[in-house]
């Protein structure tokens, strides 16, 4: 295997390096595709040491050199990269000794486009602990709780298959065939600051062949300290209302011009209108809209007089 890690690097002095060794000391890793995105601390002279110390590494910048975050980051990875197959890995966590493991095997079957695995987490700091704690929905080890492929990884993330599917699995233990990803033009939303990961996922599980690989212990770790953005946020915060509307109306823009199953199409639409009232309005009543949606979904069109393009 030729695999291509892409790792968007930014304010991560203190943690890249750890990364990068994680990831280079891998006999399947053909390259380590490094974007740095403007860091404010001193991370771009860490990754220009590891880029001299390692004929695996390659360092890049965005063509302004400005900051465009994770997403035009890893897009630009892409670019880059020149493996058979791409992975990811964020600059604060690192990759096991098994990360390729079940790729190795599964990927022997041309079908498959796609292998997710399971990670854990590792706390750096005791405040990045607290917080994640308090506002992040996951377990220590972020997994799914079955075997899955093809469709019913799709509509498992969307929480439609009869068992309950259980977490998103994370990029860090994502790989792809990178010519899915070219013949399919699958990149990562540049409007999103955060959840474009999970947007990605969501799309790539609809347009590729998945299938689920070590899920029973992690093949990478993810770093959990102050700085990690995604678990200051608390929970039905206003900002946190804000954020997911911003992304349910990521795939719902999508799903309009996408073939989904009736009621993928609907659980979308449904998301994005209810985070749409949260944003705007508070939680408890997006709740309660929500149900009875759930109930009738044509209240949409006759007390709140919402449009949708796909039949309900």
């Amino acid at each position: 295997m030729k695999i291509s890690v892409i790792i968007p690097v930014y304010n991560a002095e203190k943690y890249i390096s750890k990364a990068v060794e994680s990831a280079v000391q891998l006999d399947e890793v053909h390259e380590i595709v490094l974007i740095e995105d403007q860091s404010p601390d001193n991370a771009l002279q860490v990754c220009r040491e590891l880029a001299q110390k390692y004929d695996k590494v390659k360092l890049f910048q965005h063509p302004d050199h400005g900051n465009h975050g994770a997403g035009a980051s890893r897009n630009l990875g892409i670019e880059k990269a020149t493996g058979d197959f791409i992975s990811f890995l964020d600059a604060d966590d690192y990759f096991l000794p098994n990360r390729f493991t079940a790729e190795k095997e599964i990927f022997n079957d041309p079908k498959i486009e796609g292998v997710f695995n399971a990670i854990g987490t590792e706390y750096l700091t005791e405040k990045g602990k607290e917080q994640f704690l308090s506002n992040v929905n996951d377990n220590e080890i972020l997994t799914v709780n079955y075997p899955a492929e093809g469709n019913e990884v799709f509509r498992g993330l969307l929480g439609l298959t009869s068992r309950r599917f259980g977490s998103f699995f994370h990029l860090n233990a994502l790989t792809i065939r990178r010519s899915s990803l070219e013949a399919k033009k699958l990149r990562f939303n540049v409007n999103l600051r955060l959840h474009q990961d999970s947007d990605f996922i969501i799309k790539l599980a609809h347009h590729c062949y998945l299938k689920s690989g070590i899920i029973d212990q992690p093949v990478a770790i993810r770093g959990v300290h102050d700085d990690n953005r995604i678990s200051k946020i608390v929970r039905y915060s206003p900002q946190y209302n804000q954020r997911q509307a911003i992304y349910w109306n990521s795939l719902y823009e999508w799903s309009k011009t996408s073939s989904l199953e009736t009621d993928a199409a609907s659980h979308i639409y449904l998301q994005n209108k209810a985070f749409e009232l949260a944003s705007k309005k508070g939680f408890s009543k997006a709740i309660g809209l929500l149900a009875a949606m759930i109930k009738n979904p044509n209240i949409l069109r006759t007390k709140y007089r919402f449009t949708y393009s796909h039949s309900l």
